[in-house]
């Protein structure tokens, strides 16, 4: 497995935000997010949400820091995305 983040360029409540996934599973995903006190409200169907000041600190503990392009096409290739037709229901 393989926990990957991207850059934080996604403002939102102040600040900029990055994504961080998993290119196997949710369940180590979830696990790294714990190891590294990302709250559980932070999950977003099939990434975290973790702002820019925690970006060092996660890369340092493990997550691979890769392009925007290539976290999203290694989520998608893992089958863990969440379409955006999924999400509408």
């Amino acid at each position: 497995m393989t926990v990957l983040i991207d850059d934080p360029i996604w403002p939102a409540h102040g600040r900029l935000w990055a994504h961080l996934v998993s290119d196997s599973s949710l369940d180590e995903l979830h696990a790294f997010a714990r190891r590294n006190d990302l709250p559980p409200r932070s999950f977003d169907r099939d990434h975290y949400d973790v702002p820019e000041d925690a970006l060092a600190r996660l890369i340092t503990a493990g997550a691979h820091h890769v392009s925007g392009k290539e976290l999203v096409r290694r989520l998608i290739a893992s089958g863990l995305r969440v379409t955006a037709r999924d999400r509408r229901g």
